[in-house]
C-alpha cells in the first residue's frame, strides 16, 4: 500500500507548513528493529530446520549405504565359506584374512568365535568394540540364527560391527542350522563421519550469507510497512497543530489502508464537529459582544436618571426612597457587567492590546488603592519595595491589582495585605486576606467565568469575570497568576510577571 499525505490549500497554508512534524527519531528496538529481527529470525528458523532435516536425510543415507554394502558383502563372504567342524584355527586364521581384505566398501578386522576358540584377521584374538547384545543375537540357539549389525562409538571412533553366524542346511528339511560358529566385522566409519562433517559445515558457512541475503527484503518489508505508519504519524501530528484538513491518500486493499481510510473519515468527521463549535462560539461572542455594546447607551442614561433619583431620595418617602437606592444599585452593577463582558469579549476575539511603559510598580500600585479610596490601613495595608522598574501596561496593572483587592475585600476578611517585590527578573504581586480561605474543590476554578462555590447562591456583588479577566491580562503581558490558601488561613493571589 502506498500511502501520500495531503492537504487543503488556502489562505492559511502558508502559515500552517511552518510547523511540520519532526523526524521519526530511530529507537534502539523500535517497530523498524523488531520487524527487520523478526524476518532474520523466520529465516534463521527456517535455514536452520531445513539444515537439520537435510543433515538427518543424508547422514542416513550415507551411513546405510556404507553399513547395506557391508553387510551385504560380508554375508556373501560367510556364504561361500567352506570350513571343517570342529574348526581348525590356523585355517580358519587364513580365511579371515582373505575376508577382511575383500572387506567393502574399505577392508575389514575380522573375527570369529567358536566355543572357546577366539581367531581374527588382527593381533587381537577378540574385539572390544562387539557389544554383548550384537553376540547374544548372533549366537541364539533357540530359533533360527540372524545376522545381525551394529553402530557403535567406542574412544570417539564410529564403528560399524556385523555379526554373521555360519550356518549348514539340513537335507531333510531343508532348513539351516547354526553351525556354533559366528563370524564379525568391524569396519570404522571415519570417513562417512568427516563426510557428514564437511556437510555440516558447508551449511554452517552457507548460513550466515543465506541470513545476510534475507536481511535485504527484510528492510525492504519493514520499509514497506514503515511508510505508511510514518505518513499516518505526519498526518496525525498536523491535524494535533490545528490542520484538521489534513487526509492521506490510500491505495491497495490491505490493513493499512483500511486504517488510512478510516483515518479520513475520523478527521473529516473531526473537522466538521470542529467547524460547528468554532462557529457556535463565535456567534456566542459576536452575541455577547452585540449585546454588550447595545446596552451601554441605555445603560448611560439609567446612571445619568440614577444619580438624580440619588441626589432627591431623602426628600421621598421610605419605600420609594428604597426602590429609588435599589435601582441604582442595581443598575450600577449592570453597568459593571456590561463592561466586564465587552472587556472578555476582546480577549476572545484578540483584539485586546498591551501599550506597555517602563513605570514604577509600587507608584502604580498606590495610585490604584488610593483612586479606589483604599487607604484605611485597616482595610488595606500594602508592602511594597520601592524602585522596582517594570514594564507594564499601566491600565491593565490597574485592572489586575483592582480586582484581586476588590475580590479579597468582598470574599476575605480585612485587613487584607498588598505585597509587591522583584526577584530576579521576575515581578512578584501578592494579594493575601484574613478569611477563611478557598474551598480546595473550588481552588482549581477560582479563575472560571461566572463560576460560584456556592451553587444556591445565585446573586453576588461582582460580575463573576473580575478573576478571568485578571487572568487575561496577567496572561497578556506573558506572566502568571496562582491562588492558594496561606498556612496560617486566608487566600493569597499571586502575580509573576517578567520586568
Amino acid at each position: 500500500m502506498r500511502t501520500r499525505t495531503s492537504t487543503d490549500t488556502g489562505p492559511t497554508s502558508g502559515r500552517r507548513r511552518r510547523g511540520r512534524a519532526p523526524r521519526l527519531r530511530p529507537h534502539p528496538f523500535g517497530l523498524r528493529t523488531r520487524l527487520v529481527l523478526a524476518f532474520l529470525l523466520v529465516a534463521a528458523v527456517g535455514c536452520g530446520t531445513t539444515a537439520a532435516l537435510t543433515y538427518r536425510a543424508a547422514r542416513n543415507a550415507i551411513l546405510e549405504q556404507a553399513q547395506n554394502t557391508a553387510v551385504s558383502a560380508f554375508r556373501e563372504q560367510v556364504d561361500a565359506l567352506y570350513v571343517s567342524l570342529p574348526v581348525d584355527p590356523d585355517s580358519l586364521r587364513t580365511d579371515l584374512l582373505r575376508i577382511a581384505r575383500q572387506g567393502k566398501p574399505r577392508p575389514w578386522r575380522v573375527y570369529a568365535e567358536y566355543g572357546t576358540v577366539r581367531v581374527s584377521s588382527t593381533d587381537r584374538p577378540a574385539s572390544t568394540v562387539i557389544t554383548p547384545e550384537l553376540r547374544a543375537r548372533a549366537q541364539a540357539r533357540d530359533a533360527t540364527p540372524h545376522a545381525g549389525f551394529q553402530r557403535v562409538v567406542k574412544n570417539g571412533t564410529p564403528y560399524l560391527t556385523i555379526a554373521v553366524p555360519a550356518v549348514f542346511l539340513t537335507h531333510v528339511e531343508g532348513t539351516a542350522r547354526p553351525t556354533g560358529l559366528v563370524l564379525y566385522a568391524v569396519m570404522e566409519l571415519n570417513e562417512e563421519e568427516a563426510g557428514i562433517e564437511a556437510m555440516v559445515t558447508a551449511a554452517r558457512d552457507g548460513a550466515l550469507p543465506a541470513l545476510a541475503v534475507a536481511l535485504v527484503p527484510a528492510l525492504l518489508a519493514a520499509r514497506g510497512v514503515l511508510r505508511p505508519v510514518r505518513e499516518l504519524r505526519h498526518a496525525a501530528h498536523s491535524m494535533g497543530r490545528g490542520r484538521l484538513d489534513t487526509r492521506i491518500h490510500a491505495k491497495g486493499s490491505d490493513e493499512l489502508a483500511d486504517l488510512a481510510r478510516t483515518f479520513n473519515e475520523s478527521a473529516a468527521a473531526l473537522e466538521h464537529s470542529v467547524a460547528e463549535l468554532r462557529s457556535a462560539e463565535a456567534r456566542a461572542r459576536r452575541f455577547a459582544s452585540d449585546v454588550s455594546h447595545e446596552l451601554r447607551t441605555p445603560l448611560a442614561g439609567m446612571l445619568a436618571v440614577t444619580e438624580v433619583l440619588d441626589e432627591d431620595a431623602g426628600s421621598l418617602d421610605s419605600d420609594t426612597a428604597r426602590a429609588v437606592r435599589l435601582i441604582s444599585a442595581e443598575t450600577g452593577k449592570l453597568a459593571v457587567l456590561v463592561e466586564d463582558l465587552m472587556e472578555i469579549s476582546r480577549f476572545d476575539a484578540r483584539a485586546a492590546e498591551l501599550h506597555t511603559d517602563e513605570v514604577d510598580a509600587a507608584d502604580c500600585v498606590r495610585k490604584t488603592l488610593q483612586h479606589r479610596r483604599w487607604t484605611d490601613p485597616a482595610q488595606v495595608v500594602p508592602h511594597l519595595a520601592e524602585g522596582v522598574r517594570a514594564r507594564l501596561d499601566p491600565r491593565r496593572f490597574d485592572v489586575v491589582v483592582a480586582n484581586l483587592v476588590g475580590n479579597a475585600l468582598r470574599h476575605g476578611e480585612a485587613p487584607v495585605t498588598v505585597r509587591l517585590y522583584a526577584e530576579g527578573d521576575v515581578l512578584v504581586t501578592e494579594v493575601s486576606d484574613r478569611g477563611p480561605g478557598i474551598d480546595p474543590e473550588v481552588l482549581p476554578h477560582v479563575f472560571d467565568r461566572f463560576y460560584k462555590a456556592d451553587r444556591a447562591r445565585t446573586r453576588s456583588e461582582g460580575s463573576g469575570l473580575g478573576l478571568a479577566i485578571t487572568l487575561e491580562n496577567v496572561r497578556l503581558h506573558g506572566g502568571t497568576v496562582t491562588a492558594a490558601n496561606r498556612p496560617g488561613g486566608g487566600a493569597v493571589f499571586t502575580v509573576r510577571t517578567p520586568l
